[in-house]
């Protein structure tokens, strides 16, 4: 018995010893794979019993597949040298708008949106626009850091880095477009700290606004007018690229409107999440004792927080707040020692992706943004998400155990 143990806290120093990088990171991943594994068992019961005559478990195991998997690609991902990765974004950001055209207009239907393509062989689906935002930031980096010397000057410096991250969003819009809106925002932000001329992103902010502005206005007029909102027959003559207009508009008008707008399926999930909200309080009613996750549609992914706070209370929310928050500090941490001017903005290009889709998927949850499809990073139930974030995550602690290697290494050079 004691030889086991002993073979038992080898191999854990070994894995140890062979894990680099941001060890609060690392432990803020483990924190939201034992979140994520309680929230989506708890929240997939029904649905199980329902579609597997019974077997509840079903989907604790698929996440916890998820779950292994995401690590094994942090793992690895953390273990190659971030330069690669400058010259991986080339490869995949001219991989990726091709896969974006395809799936603009052969792309898998689901709820309403073309966003996924189906693999051969294996059979899945998976959304390309994960694909496309980890290889904007890693290529927005790239370019940063090369044009440091010239990123006041619109035509050498602006230019090459906003045209990218403009076919991106447009691309992604037609059926994602709060993905766009999110992917435009970190992308903004990332070029301001790369000290991009601020009146140039001021101008981008104010064409970006115009048709924000005109959507707005849009769902403003149609309250106005009283005109209901009637489910308009899918037909072959419709263009599927613009059959989101509608639910955007729609969304919007709810949002403004509340429980004044004609019900719909928008409305429905604001106020079971809001009734979820109300039902947990400040502490919650305790795990798996969820009530709304029978009525709350897409529990286990885009409003797995409000079974979260139904669940764990206003307190329990505030602490996956707070994970969240430290990761972004700890990511910031890695910006300001990185010593490369690559792997500082690709460390907090991709936290800021990260974070402003967590902020996005909570405000949702509690009614301060209009519905979307946004997921919670590494705690709404696996998919293409899940995995593409555990990648992202691998290379912010590729950037930091490398930063800590030159560390290292310069710190024994003062001593010798």
């Amino acid at each position: 018995m004691p030889e086991n143990i002993s073979i038992e806290r080898r191999a854990f120093k070994h894995l140890g010893s062979r894990t680099k990088g941001d060890k609060v990171i690392w432990t803020v991943v483990v924190l939201l794979a034992i979140v994520s594994l309680l929230s989506v068992y708890s929240s997939t019961g029904l649905l199980a019993y329902k579609l597997y005559k019974g077997n509840t478990e079903i989907y604790l195991f698929k996440q916890f597949a998820f779950i292994v998997a995401g690590v094994l690609i942090i793992y690895f991902a953390h273990q190659v040298n971030y330069i690669i990765y400058s010259k991986v974004a080339q490869i995949l950001i001219l991989v990726s708008i091709p896969l974006l055209i395809y799936t603009l207009f052969f792309g898998v239907r689901m709820h309403e949106g073309s966003r996924w393509i189906r693999l051969p062989i294996i059979n899945l689906t998976f959304q390309t626009s994960d694909l496309a935002k980890l290889a904007l930031i890693m290529y927005i980096s790239r370019l940063l850091s090369r044009k440091q010397d010239v990123i006041k000057d619109f035509r050498h410096g602006f230019l090459p880095v906003i045209l990218p991250v403009a076919v991106v969003c447009l691309l992604i819009a037609p059926a994602n477009l709060s993905t766009a809106l999110l992917i435009g925002a970190t992308c903004m932000m990332l070029m301001f700290i790369g000290r991009v001329s601020g009146k140039h992103l001021l101008l981008c902010i104010g064409i970006t606004l115009i048709p924000l502005f005109i959507l707005v206005l849009t769902a403003v007029i149609r309250h106005k007018s009283g005109d209901a909102v009637v489910a308009k027959p899918k037909t072959e003559t419709r263009s599927h690229l613009f059959a989101r207009v509608d639910t955007w508009i729609n969304r919007v008008e709810n949002f403004i409107y509340g429980n004044q707008t004609a019900k719909d399926d928008d409305n429905y999930q604001v106020n079971q999440a809001k009734i979820a909200v109300a039902n947990g309080g400040w502490i919650g009613l305790g795990p798996g004792n969820s009530r709304q996750r029978n009525f709350l549609p897409y529990p286990y992914s885009d409003f797995i927080y409000a079974i979260i706070i139904e669940e764990y209370g206003l307190i329990g929310g505030a602490i996956i707040m707070f994970i969240y928050l430290v990761f972004l500090f700890r990511s910031i941490r890695i910006f300001k020692k990185c010593p490369f001017a690559f792997g500082a903005f690709l460390a907090l290009g991709l936290s800021f992706t990260l974070m402003i889709q967590a902020i996005a998927n909570m405000a949702v949850n509690v009614n301060l943004f209009p519905v979307t499809g946004v997921t919670l990073p590494l705690i709404s139930m696996g998919g293409s998400s899940f995995l593409f974030n555990c990648l992202a995550i691998g290379i912010i602690l590729s950037v930091a155990r490398n930063a800590e290697r030159i560390e290292g290494e310069a710190a024994e050079e003062l001593v010798n």
